[in-house]
């Protein structure tokens, strides 16, 4: 009988080869249940095993993180876990640690817990998010993650401005790009010189909060997990900009402000914030822009006329933030 090779990329992965997987890495029996689940970035499936409890098996994109990086996440919910804190730890397997892999790719298994996509409807419900992020925050900020990305003007922004002034902006659109990347490293650093830096969820928008009725809310996918300052968990969940939000915005840092202080400046850092997300998410794309499910998602990425779009669109960006680091943070009162 032949022997099964390990894969050595996605398009490898088999239902044999996931099944392999989880039995070696958990011990357990698993009925022939391979079924895929939305995730572009990574390959996720449910399995079940022979007493039918339900199991999530992710294999990570290799070479988006180490080995390092990802433990650094997994230490993260296990801390979170730990303090009663409504995630998806990883499960401990055969060997004792949560990571394991097949060929080059690392995977893990988790728990299967579902939801429902989150709606704020209430008052209330901004509260409850602020809580609930703070007392994540009040976990996060008891130890560090190392191996993890370092949100900061002089790092990640940095490195991707970097990365695409190298790899893929047009020689005639280069030091447009490189200016509008100086000014808005000036443009936060000062922020950022006020800020604790904590680890973070770091992708924390409504999609990645679940409701489950009769337990409640439910932090999930952690897999863009940073450091960086906490107006990054809060500002992506704003139905609007700052400043037609005021409500929203206020109740959702008086409920974080229950559990854990937050200076009112920290509001500034939500325009540098977005700008930062721009580039960050457009770097992503450059590593990607090889992979047949990009160039089918994104037919036109790259080209002159997208290039010259993202430049207007930053330069709006930066022209927003530039009178805002001149003046002093809103001061939110959350029953206007």
């Amino acid at each position: 009988m032949q022997e099964l090779q390990s894969p050595q990329t996605f398009s490898d992965l088999t239902p044999e080869h996931i099944l392999r997987a989880a039995e070696h890495a958990t011990g357990l029996g698993f009925t022939g249940l391979v079924a895929p689940l939305p995730s572009y970035i990574n390959r996720v499936y449910e399995l079940q095993d022979m007493d039918g409890r339900r199991h999530i098996i992710k294999f990570y994109r290799p070479a988006r993180w180490s080995k390092a990086a990802l433990e650094d996440e997994h230490r993260f919910l296990l801390d979170c876990a730990a303090a009663e804190l409504p995630v998806v730890a990883p499960a401990t397997l055969r060997k004792g640690g949560t990571l394991e892999e097949t060929g080059p790719i690392f995977f893990a298994l988790f728990q299967k817990r579902a939801g429902r996509e989150l709606d704020i409807t209430h008052d209330r419900d901004w509260e409850q998010l602020g809580r609930l992020i703070a007392r994540l925050h009040n976990v996060a900020a008891a130890d560090k993650a190392a191996h993890r990305l370092y949100l900061h003007p002089d790092k990640t922004l940095a490195r991707d401005g970097e990365e695409l002034l190298r790899g893929c902006i047009p020689a005639a659109m280069r030091e447009d790009f490189q200016s509008l990347i100086e000014q808005l490293k000036d443009i936060s650093r000062p922020l950022f010189e006020k800020e604790t830096l904590i680890r973070l969820h770091g992708d924390l928008h409504r999609k990645n909060i679940l409701h489950r009725p009769g337990e409640g809310l439910l932090l999930i996918d952690f897999d863009d997990m940073m450091t960086g300052p906490a107006m990054q968990d809060l500002w992506l969940l704003l139905p609007d900009r700052l400043e037609k939000c005021r409500r929203e915005a206020g109740l959702l840092m008086e409920g974080y402000r229950t559990f854990r202080d937050l200076a009112h400046s920290s509001t500034e850092l939500t325009e540098p914030l977005r700008a930062m997300r721009q580039i960050y998410f457009l770097a992503w794309c450059h590593r990607q822009k090889n992979d047949t499910r990009f160039s089918a998602t994104f037919p036109d990425w790259g080209s002159e006329s997208f290039w010259r779009q993202e430049l207007k669109d930053l330069k709006s960006q930066i022209e927003r933030i530039q009178p805002r680091s001149t003046r002093p943070a809103f001061h939110f009162i959350a029953d206007l």
